[in-house]
């Protein structure tokens, strides 16, 4: 879900620049390592989330850049719905009685 919406938020980035958003958005709060960001992108690809296409980077190196499709936008609606669902039922359990 939060690769989707960095996705959505920024446009085409590459991998390492996706876990910097987050890290960034998330003040550090949240990490994605490479070992399971990559994994993650490539299992979004293929399931037709993402599309991907090799450009330079602004260093000059060759780097893989990610976008959003419209399958991967309505994954994105999906995802963020069943979280709000869960958010609330978690809300209900520790709420004071």
């Amino acid at each position: 879900m939060l690769v989707l919406r960095v996705l959505t938020r920024f446009g085409p980035m590459h991998g390492y620049g996706i876990a910097q958003q987050i890290q960034h958005i998330t003040e550090d709060v949240l990490r994605v390592e490479e070992g399971s960001l990559y994994p993650a992108l490539q299992r979004m690809l293929v399931k037709g989330w993402v599309v991907a296409e090799w450009k330079q980077s602004e260093t000059n190196r060759r780097a893989r850049y990610y976008s959003l499709t419209a399958k991967g936008r309505r994954q994105l609606a999906a995802e963020i719905a069943e979280f709000a669902k869960v958010t609330r039922a978690i809300e209900r359990v520790i709420q004071p009685a």
